[in-house]
């Protein structure tokens, strides 16, 4: 068994970072083991344990209420973080019962917590006096969680499915978002070239990594290789490659943090003799994109510019090509950002759709005749995907939904199925292995 106690610690100042501070685990993890000096067996134990422990909150917060009779709001955050890796261990990893408990309540004193050590050591020896099918019932018979997501959640992907000939597929989805997902490569075009043996199942442009840091990959260093997922890849694509390109064309990327997206559009845009403006509301996130556009912008000086701004506000200008990667509940991506599901409320969904109507309306007004728009989301939520666009074309004349999964059938570099959702490209992780992109290309008439 690993080094545990130092592994456990840095999975605890993780988990607590996640439920005080809303840091993100995909972002504070990697850093936090950069300085623990752990070796790479107690790495993968922290990792393990942090991403478990997230993913299947709900869960077990449902045993440390069964365990201690009272809600788990009423404990405090430290205290909720330490039982919730406890009972992680004890029920989803395999760590003999007496270490998971021991070096838990070890754990909480090097925290500082012996006000409670009493309280952790009495509900994981609890947890662990009762076999797995019981606290399998009492995780069934919970009504706040399914499949270790909020039952809001559930609902919403739920009514998605519908319009994808999606019944009786929730189960799939839920446990999909559960596996710890593989790393994925973006080979800017012109720049670099997938390891055939290593491509993705349909981005020409994509890499699984087979293990290792994706930062020590030289075409990390130079930005021509960049982490993205396969369904981000697709969905720059699927504009860039909508229609062949014609000369002096302007692309607009009108909300383009953290740039992955605009380098990639960048890359087959300028080489094809376009320019590029990616906006971006966010200076921190402005410089984001910066930096994940600085080959491309070495290699074709002037073609493509950064502008922090407001994208809801009228431009002068008209743009042949328009990427709007909407800001939205990010319910696509759960796999990659598992303590989103938690932090999350449907509260906020419609201030969002109120931002994503005014993004398209805005977005629209700036296409010139002929041109091209692909609003496209993170989320398959139906408020922010099909009904986003069906009110505001509803409301416009002289656009028209194109058939986007044709054209994201086309660029796939293998035969693309059950990504159609009406006009709209819908891809699953349960189905297409990346995250659960939404893609409806529009064109303005005249």
């Amino acid at each position: 068994m690993p080094k545990a106690s130092s592994a456990r610690a840095v999975a605890f100042d993780v988990a607590l970072a996640v439920e005080i501070d809303g840091a993100f685990a995909n972002l504070a993890l990697p850093r936090a083991l950069a300085n623990s000096f752990l070796d790479t067996r107690d790495k993968a134990f922290a990792t393990h344990l942090v991403y478990g422990a997230l993913r299947a909150q709900g869960e077990l917060d449902a045993v440390i209420e069964e365990a201690t009779q009272r809600p788990v709001r009423s404990l405090d955050a430290d205290v909720r973080v330490v039982l919730r890796l406890g009972c992680f261990q004890l029920l989803r990893m395999r760590v003999e019962p007496h270490a998971a408990v021991d070096e838990t309540v070890r754990l909480a004193k090097s925290k500082g917590l012996h006000r409670v050590t009493g309280l952790v050591n009495a509900v994981l020896r609890a947890v662990s006096a009762h076999p797995a099918d019981y606290w399998d019932r009492v995780i069934g018979a919970s009504t706040t969680s399914l499949h270790s997501h909020p039952s809001w959640i559930a609902a919403k992907i739920d009514a998605a499915l519908a319009e994808c000939n999606g019944d009786g597929e929730l189960e799939q989805v839920l446990t999909a978002h559960n596996v710890v997902p593989h790393v994925t490569l973006c080979h800017l075009p012109g720049f670099s070239t997938p390891d055939g043996e290593h491509a993705t199942a349909f981005s020409p442009c994509g890499e699984v990594l087979d293990g290792g840091d994706p930062a020590s990959l030289p075409g990390i260093a130079n930005h021509h290789i960049r982490v993205q997922d396969e369904g981000s890849q697709l969905a720059a694509l699927t504009l860039s490659r909508v229609a062949s390109w014609g000369e002096g064309e302007r692309v607009w990327d009108m909300c383009a943090g953290p740039g992955g997206k605009t380098a990639l559009l960048g890359a087959e845009a300028c080489a094809s003799g376009a320019t590029v403006l990616a906006s971006e509301l966010s200076a921190h996130r402005a410089a984001l994109v910066e930096d994940s556009i600085t080959a491309v912008s070495a290699r074709f000086p002037g073609s493509i510019r950064v502008d922090v701004g407001d994208s809801t506000e009228p431009r002068e200008e008209t743009f042949t090509r328009i990427l709007l990667d909407a800001p939205c509940s990010g319910l696509g991506a759960l796999r990659r950002r598992p303590e989103a599901r938690w932090t999350k409320d449907p509260e906020s969904i419609p201030g969002l759709v109120e931002l994503q109507r005014a993004l398209l309306r805005n977005g629209l007004r700036s296409l010139a005749p002929g041109g091209f728009l692909a609003y496209v989301t993170c989320s398959p939520v139906v408020e922010e995907t099909t009904e986003v666009v069906a009110d505001v074309l509803a409301q416009t004349e002289g656009f028209s939904a194109l058939d986007t999964p044709d054209t994201m059938g086309s660029v796939a570099r293998t035969t693309l199925q059950g990504h159609r959702r009406g006009t709209a490209a819908q891809l699953w992780t349960h189905r297409h292995g990346t995250d659960a992109m939404f893609v409806q290309l529009i064109r303005r008439d005249h």
